[in-house]
């Protein structure tokens, strides 16, 4: 990872800096990113709320129904409506970073991919990496420094 990954929305009003490496890359293939994306899945860096500097211009919150009934808020650009964060459960001190809106995407790769059960068929999973039907076990997969940075945040 470069020492540090800024991105932005696409009329690049809004723009942020991460102030460490996320704790966890997830790339989501469920029903609710595929309609809330428009695509086949989504990539999100899992990084403390904290730790997501804002450079300039300021996002809008905005819930989004979720299969789970559990709160999805995504926060995008007011100008040009680019999601650039969210925040999932209500847990508004864990971010969920998409990565299409870094300045460098390629500098983050998913660790994990999850909700398999409902990838599109024409996906291929790459070797190496953990997949699962639904969600998983983070004391199981996340490295011992992240769980640390978990811990610390959720106590």
């Amino acid at each position: 990872m470069p020492d540090q990954l800024e991105g932005g929305c696409a009329c690049g009003a809004v723009r942020y800096r991460l102030a460490s490496a996320p704790m966890f890359v997830h790339c989501c293939h469920c029903r609710d990113c595929q309609r809330q994306t428009g695509s086949a899945f989504v990539l999100n860096a899992l990084i403390e709320t904290d730790r997501v500097a804002l450079l300039s211009g300021s996002t809008e919150s905005i819930g989004v129904p979720t299969d789970s009934g559990r709160p999805h808020l995504i926060h995008r650009c007011p100008s040009c409506k680019t999601a650039v964060w969210s925040h999932y459960g209500g847990a508004d001190k864990l971010s969920f970073v998409r990565i299409g809106t870094l300045d460098d995407p390629v500098a983050l790769t998913p660790d994990v991919h999850i909700y398999v059960r409902s990838k599109l068929p024409w996906i291929a999973l790459p070797d190496g990496v953990p997949a699962f039907e639904a969600y998983y076990d983070s004391k199981k997969l996340w490295p011992a420094a992240s769980l640390e940075r978990r811990k610390a945040m959720f106590g």
